[in-house]
């Protein structure tokens, strides 16, 4: 049975690293004691190395240690035997072209599908719907595929950001970029507002956090999502 938190961000304003989620995690990885990074989206440029020391203050105040995929000399039984994954945000591009490098995929796919608890923040949130074609990202490297671990039967923008009302900004606003994703894309696309996730529990999937979320679908208009709302029927 599935157990995955998909959130918007790793951190809010105002926050500190994952300090908003801290009493969910703290039930979501109950039993767990050593977790797997997945530090490869690579935020800034930063190392993979950097990345995860980063990561590590923050499970350790939950008795979790952590240790990056790229320390195991076999990342894809690293993944099979992981008691836990926490796939970091920064450039999704970055991240899909790594999974792909190391054959990762289809791995994540089947033991999250399986039970393993899973936490996406950003680019890793984004990945766990069917495409990453509504990453808010630049193109620096190119993947083989934008195919992701479609563990959701739709698409997810996080850090979904409404426009500002007065702003003399005359690019285009991320409801426009997600209107051309429907032009050539069929699947539903859920605006993750920074502050939300999702919860998945087997094939439930609930809207948290305090604020709503913003829903796309292909031909129609865009509405709001209250959170508490079950999205286990969109597809």
């Amino acid at each position: 049975m599935k157990k995955a938190l998909i959130a918007s961000t790793s951190t809010v304003f105002g926050g500190t690293f994952l300090d908003y989620l801290l009493p969910v995690l703290k039930a979501h990885f109950a039993t767990v004691s050593n977790l797997v990074f997945i530090p490869f989206a690579r935020p800034g440029g930063i190392s993979h190395e950097d990345y995860t020391e980063k990561v590590k203050p923050f499970f350790k105040q939950l008795n979790i240690e952590v240790k990056g995929i790229y320390e195991f000399e076999n990342p894809i039984e690293a993944i099979q035997n992981a008691e836990a994954i926490f796939t970091g945000g920064g450039n999704t591009f970055v991240l899909v072209d790594m999974l792909y490098k190391y054959n990762l995929l289809d791995a994540i796919r089947e033991v999250v599908d399986n039970g393993t608890p899973y936490l996406g923040t950003s680019a890793g949130s984004n990945i766990f719907g069917l495409t990453m074609g509504t990453t808010n990202d630049m193109p620096v490297v190119y993947p083989p595929s934008f195919r992701t671990l479609g563990l959701v039967s739709f698409n997810i923008n996080p850090h979904y950001l409404d426009p500002i009302q007065g702003s003399q900004y005359m690019g285009e606003t991320r409801e426009t970029r997600i209107n051309e994703f429907h032009q050539y894309n069929s699947q539903p696309v859920l605006g993750l507002r920074e502050g939300s996730w999702l919860e998945v529990l087997g094939n439930k999937i609930t809207l948290k956090g305090d604020i709503t979320a913003r829903l796309f679908q292909q031909g129609k208009e865009p509405i709001e999502i209250e959170t508490g709302t079950d999205l286990s029927n969109l597809k």
